[in-house]
């Protein structure tokens, strides 16, 4: 496992090297405007670096002695979906009902193979949502690609995030002994750091919409999973993916109620808004780190260890983080078209 896991890792620093050269030479590049965090035009679809590698492990490993997860065929069908979607429109930008029908449709098989979305309870109480259990998964998976995506937009930072939720979610299974869930999680984080490596600020190189789609709803398929097991490790997943979940929510929110269009591309987020107060992409990323590995690494772990209700760890988890986004504007118009922040 952890031969496969460096493995994993070297092959997808060189394949992104590859990609750097190949966006280069066709000049699939993200060109600056006063919507973006960066100054100059660099290479995008990237992310097609991990995606390939965690697939084709992913695929051989459901022949091999390492423990796999019921639904990992499905995982790899739904999450390929979702990139496919995400490579065309990284080349050919495609019209948001497309790439809303192979976001439905990822989402659709993962519902369908894991059988729903799984037993939830709030303050101990269950909940039985009936049919509407079906629409607000696909709701949910949907929303947690996208919301990747709508993260993506400084150095380092979607890739950071998610080795701290993938190694947390794996560190929870570890110390509860589900051995039968570690191995994707590790296989998707080995994959991811190849790539940051050319991802950290400064950035050589951006995953595109393939490699955020892909993350996105390759963590909800892990939480989806991990809820069918144990519902509190549901909990669990939830507060591990809180900086993203508060920050894209708090935003879309804000925005819907300032009568703003949604679709359209801005930079209000509050680690868009962090990175230009700080002039700084690396503190931002690193800073998100510092949150993963001293706030919500921990309570994610007295949630697993059942020392704290999921639902109240949950509340707690999100307190600070909304009033981050706040502090941040989160949401709120630009005061003026200032000029984009330095890639630093």
């Amino acid at each position: 496992m952890i031969f496969s896991l460096v493995l994993g890792a070297l092959l997808a620093w060189v394949l992104t090297d590859v990609l750097r050269h190949y966006a280069l030479k066709r000049n699939v590049l993200d060109i600056p405007n006063a919507r973006s965090s960066h100054t100059r035009p660099t290479p995008r679809g990237g992310g097609v670096a991990f995606v390939l590698v965690f697939t084709v492990f992913a695929a051989i490993s459901t022949a091999l002695p390492i423990t796999t997860p019921p639904g990992t065929w499905a995982l790899i069908g739904a999450s390929l979906i979702v990139a496919i979607t995400g490579f065309i429109d990284d080349h050919h930008p495609l019209p948001a009902r497309w790439r809303l029908v192979g976001h439905a449709a990822g989402a659709g098989i993962l519902l369908w193979s894991f059988g729903g979305v799984p037993p939830l309870t709030v303050f101990g109480y269950p909940i039985h949502l009936g049919m509407a259990s079906g629409v607000l998964g696909l709701l949910y998976i949907i929303w947690l690609l996208n919301l990747y995506n709508f993260m993506d937009g400084i150095d380092g930072l979607a890739a950071a995030q998610t080795l701290c939720v993938a190694l947390g979610g794996a560190a929870l299974y570890s110390v509860l002994g589900h051995t039968q869930l570690i191995w994707l999680p590790l296989l998707l984080a080995g994959s991811v750091t190849g790539f940051l490596i050319w991802n950290f600020p400064p950035a050589k190189i951006f995953m595109g919409d393939a490699g955020s789609g892909f993350l996105g709803i390759t963590l909800a398929a892990f939480s989806l999973r991990a809820g069918h097991i144990d519902p509190n490790l549901f909990y669990c997943w939830l507060i591990l993916s809180g900086v993203f979940i508060c920050d894209a929510t708090f935003t879309l929110l804000r925005r819907l109620l300032n009568g703003e269009k949604v679709y359209q591309a801005h930079r209000s987020h509050a680690y868009q808004y962090a990175s230009r107060r700080f002039a700084s992409h690396k503190t931002v990323t690193l800073s998100v780190v510092a949150i993963n590995l001293l706030w919500l690494f921990p309570l994610a772990l007295l949630t697993a260890l059942r020392l704290i209700d999921g639902t109240i760890a949950l509340l707690v988890a999100y307190a600070p983080l909304i009033a981050l986004a706040w502090a941040f504007s989160a949401g709120k118009p630009e005061a003026r078209p200032d000029t984009p922040s330095s890639n630093s």
